[in-house]
């Protein structure tokens, strides 16, 4: 089934690990064949992997995008998510629907999932502020 894409001026996309920068106006085409596909609202760069949970999202953009190098990430995806856990208990849930969208080899799911991830670690970072702000350590 093909997918129509329209990108904005300058918008880019990654198209089977290519990354592709559109020109100063809209274009659309078709991609006729099944390949990984990003746009730019859901690519994060390496520089943005600022927190735990956004780290996850790259190792799976990653595995996704750029399947030569799957084991590599895959290994990098496992060890930060025991880390995760170790430091979250109780994204558990979250987690266990990501491994099995991983185990299935849907990246891009696992990928919208762990944008739940991203919001539920922002959520507890910000609950542990408010606690230290009520009660100061020392």
């Amino acid at each position: 089934m093909a997918l129509k894409i329209t990108l904005k001026p300058n918008e880019k996309l990654i198209i089977g690990g290519a990354v592709i920068t559109n020109g100063p106006n809209k274009v659309e085409f078709i991609v006729e064949n099944n390949v990984p596909i990003l746009r730019q609202n859901n690519i994060l760069s390496p520089d943005d992997a600022d927190t735990s949970a956004r780290r996850i999202y790259l190792a799976i953009q990653l595995m996704y995008v750029d399947t030569p190098n799957l084991g590599t990430y895959q290994d990098l995806y496992w060890k930060l998510i025991r880390e995760f856990v170790q430091a979250a208990p109780s994204s558990l849930e979250l987690i266990d629907r990501i491994n099995e969208m991983i185990f299935q080899g849907n990246y891009y799911q696992a990928l919208k999932s762990t944008q739940d991830l991203i919001e539920y670690e922002q959520e507890v970072i910000e609950r542990v502020t408010k606690c230290s702000e009520i009660l100061p350590v020392g």
